[in-house]
């Protein structure tokens, strides 16, 4: 419930609900103004003669005269809601964190079913993230083929991870397990330096990738994907896959084509396995729109805030206008 000029304004989670108890006290002034008026009214029936008092009292007060009064109530009401402090989520932007974006570079990257080809794009996308991210956000970018390199480490500077990406080379193979491992490793590094709290700042691995891995043959090896996504969910850092490109994609090695169809099975149990979420994008508006959700899901934190200063506006915004129904309407303040 949102009102103009008053702010967001919530219901859920009072942070003092024993302030309801004063709604009894509401209650009774409004049980008390039914009386008082059951009182004045049995009074004008004592006047047996209806012309005797038409000339004592010309002008009797009509319904408008509880206006006041019923004002008076309401805002009560809004005032106790507003006492009993309800919060509502709110969502803040995130300093600390860090984020290491891995992107797979391998031959496959070449193909150009996603146009101009899988690499251009990848580009194109990761340069937009980087512009979006929360600028308080430390980003790193990891690049691997056969093995994965650190070329820029956890920075809150965006032209020299920008520039990074630019200058991606593709190589021979796929180690995505070796990424994730070095990734990991760049994060404790930059955790260790990071002040601003008694925890280590909470950290994501950003994995795009199209294809299988390869080095080592079993992701269940001890340097395979699926063994580095079981350390990332250990150091409690989600892992959110990208799995780019199509099923029709190939590459021409040596004259021949190879069939490079984009693996999502493994991307999308790497992700399970550490805790993160999986996405798929077969064209670059897709992929930048995976990009935008990423970049909302990890820019921000969603706290328990305040949401009583709505209540409180309206609340005193109703008193004022009971005040001055009073003044109007009855000459007088409610009784």
């Amino acid at each position: 419930m949102t009102l103009p000029l008053l702010g967001p304004m919530s219901l859920t989670g009072f942070q003092h609900p024993w302030y309801f108890l004063f709604l009894l006290v509401v209650a009774a002034v409004a049980i008390g103004y039914i009386f008082v008026q059951q009182a004045r009214a049995k009074r004008y029936l004592r006047f047996s003669n209806t012309e005797l008092l038409d000339r004592v009292a010309p002008n009797r007060p009509n319904r408008w005269r509880h206006l006041a009064a019923i004002l008076l109530i309401v805002s009560m009401t809004l005032l106790t809601i507003a006492m009993a402090a309800p919060s509502n989520d709110v969502r803040i932007p995130r300093n600390r964190a860090v984020v290491m974006l891995v992107i797979d570079v391998s031959q496959s990257m070449r193909a150009t079913d996603v146009e101009p080809s899988r690499l251009a794009a990848a580009q194109e996308a990761a340069k937009q993230f980087a512009d979006e991210l929360t600028p308080g956000i430390n980003l790193g970018l990891i690049a691997y083929a056969g093995t994965a390199t650190v070329l820029v480490s956890p920075t809150t500077s965006r032209d020299s991870t920008k520039a990074a990406i630019d200058k991606l080379q593709l190589a021979d193979r796929t180690a995505t397990g070796e990424s994730i491992f070095t990734a990991l490793q760049a994060i404790a590094t930059v955790g260790a330096v990071i002040g601003g709290g008694d925890e280590p700042p909470p950290a994501r691995i950003v994995l795009m990738s199209d294809g299988k891995e390869t080095v080592p043959s079993n992701p269940d090896n001890p340097k395979g994907a699926y063994t580095a996504a079981r350390m990332a969910k250990e150091q409690g850092v989600p892992i959110s896959t990208i799995s780019f490109g199509t099923k029709y994609g190939f590459v021409e090695i040596n004259g021949q084509r190879q069939p490079v169809p984009v693996d999502d099975d493994m991307l999308r149990k790497i992700a399970d396995l550490s805790g993160g979420n999986a996405f798929t994008a077969a064209t670059l508006t897709e992929l930048k729109q995976v990009y935008s959700t990423l970049q909302e899901q990890i820019g921000f934190e969603i706290i328990r805030g305040d949401a009583s200063a709505g209540w409180l506006r309206l609340g005193t915004l109703v008193l004022a206008l009971s005040a001055l129904a009073a003044l109007l309407i009855n000459r007088r303040l409610p009784d």
